[in-house]
């Protein structure tokens, strides 16, 4: 088996964490502050909004030395600083002969860093990624930043805000493709069934409990989508006055 990039996340002896930090108040955080946190090749996060998904990806982003708002390895792209302090508590356990770079694919700040691009070119031609639509941004900068040539760790939060039915089957036949033939590595949080099911992820349910191990088929995010896809009624008239209910 190749060397990953990142084998685990574990807590730094040097500095304690302070008590009264934010992020110690969420439980997914919590956990792996006391325990670590193993990584394999594919590991998948799936949770509700505020489970802790986005600030665990953006800190294993930030100690591989990748901008808290997306980019390459040692990109400075940077707007506005909202990122926690949580990465400075804790350490990458990485290993020897792993590839060095990677990618950090940030939904919410893509724009941004488009125009970053735009302003910033590189020696090689890239799409200008403001002028295709969203989803064929997103799958283009997948493409052209994550590639079999340069194998890495890629990192990808919520890229499915972007993205149709079959642009996420897109980015699973691509991602699928990227670790099945290099020592490549993936970090993907998502609210997509569609990109959960990722073959050989390991995946992680996120909440109130903190982390835990789930199979696919038994994830709440499917199960939710199953009943509802099976009749919508039943969900919707929890939340809309549904005159056919």
């Amino acid at each position: 088996m190749s060397p990953l990039p990142v084998r685990a996340v574990r807590v730094q002896d040097q500095e304690p964490v302070p008590r009264d930090a934010w992020f110690t108040q969420v439980p997914a955080v919590a956990q792996v502050l006391r325990e670590g946190w193993p990584l394999d090749q594919v590991t998948v996060l799936v949770g509700d909004n505020g489970a802790g998904k986005s600030t665990l990806v953006e800190a294993v982003a930030m100690m591989f030395g990748m901008g808290a708002e997306g980019g390459s390895t040692g990109s400075r792209h940077a707007t506005r600083q909202s990122e926690s302090e949580l990465w400075r508590y804790l350490r990458l356990e990485r290993e020897i002969g792993a590839p060095r770079g990677g990618f950090f694919l940030r939904a919410e700040t893509m724009h941004s860093f488009y125009s970053y691009l735009e302003d910033n070119p590189g020696r090689r031609p890239e799409p200008v990624f403001h002028e295709m639509s969203h989803g064929e941004s997103f799958l283009a900068l997948v493409t052209e930043r994550m590639r079999p040539k340069y194998p890495g760790l890629f990192l990808l939060d919520e890229p499915e805000s972007a993205l149709s039915f079959t642009g996420c089957l897109a980015l699973v036949s691509h991602l699928t493709t990227l670790v099945r033939t290099t020592p490549s590595q993936v970090l993907l949080s998502t609210h997509s069934p569609v990109l959960a099911a990722i073959p050989g992820a390991t995946i992680y349910e996120v909440g109130d409990w903190g982390l835990r191990r789930c199979d696919w088929d038994e994830l709440e995010l499917v199960q939710r989508y199953r009943g509802f896809l099976d009749d919508p009624r039943r969900y919707l008239r929890h939340v809309i006055d549904d005159p056919g209910s």
